[in-house]
């Protein structure tokens, strides 16, 4: 296993209590085997509960215009086993657990299970090391990968079925403009309108002129076909 300062360094956080990330990295098997060591289970419940609140803060920031359904969803699929676990790979955390001999030989610091506990554990210990803001601003920062990666199969997939949608039905491609821009240039806020020849079907908004398309996308799928409604 790694030195525990490597880690430390890959995530730009240096502990106080360095026993609280020696417990998060710790798995259920490892304690079977040292019983007077604490498994990361009830971190992990305590992670997955900030990880929610964090990444549903930040979609609702981004998407002030997306109904609650669809927040949701976004959510899930963003604090899902895989994603987790997919972050935890670029900062090899599964190189960091104590796992007991039978998990160990078992393939256990690849499982998608141990990393994705373990990574819920792991911002559970920066909290309670060193606070909310910490936690939050790692989480942020960690999941932008996962978040930009969202953004772009969904905000896709809404342009997409659109145009499936505007061809079957109106025998033609919806076409998209924008309309208005607002806010500062570090928050920049636009405004789309799709529209199918002359007809404008929806207006959308975001942060940036793609994301205001796939809004107006969006919002038009739902008042042409009931697709992705509540």
């Amino acid at each position: 296993m790694k030195d525990l300062d490597t880690l430390q360094k890959t995530l730009g956080i240096r502990w106080n209590d360095i026993g609280l990330l020696e417990e998060a990295l710790t798995h259920s098997s490892y304690v079977n085997e040292n019983p007077h060591i604490t498994s990361n289970e009830r971190m992990e419940f305590l992670g997955d509960a900030v990880f929610g609140l964090v990444l549903a803060q930040r979609l609702y920031q981004e998407y002030p215009d997306l109904a609650e359904g669809e927040l949701t969803r976004r959510r899930s699929l963003l604090v899902r086993g895989g994603s987790l676990a997919n972050i935890a790979k670029t900062i090899s955390l599964g190189e960091y657990l104590y796992l007991g001999k039978g998990e160990e030989a078992s393939g256990g610091r690849s499982k998608t299970t141990n990393l994705a506990g373990a990574m819920e554990a792991l911002v559970a210990a920066v909290m309670l090391d060193r606070g909310w803001e910490a936690a939050r601003d790692l989480i942020l920062r960690i999941m932008e990968p996962e978040m930009e990666k969202l953004r772009q199969e969904l905000d896709t997939d809404y342009k997409s079925q659109l145009q499936l949608l505007a061809q079957s039905r109106y025998k033609t491609t919806p076409s998209y403009r924008i309309v208005d821009t607002s806010g500062p240039d570090h928050n920049r806020r636009f405004t789309a309108e799709v529209m199918v020849g002359e007809e404008v079907l929806a207006r959308g908004c975001g942060r940036s002129k793609k994301l205001a398309e796939a809004d107006a996308a969006r919002v038009a799928l739902e008042k042409e076909a009931g697709v992705f409604t509540d």
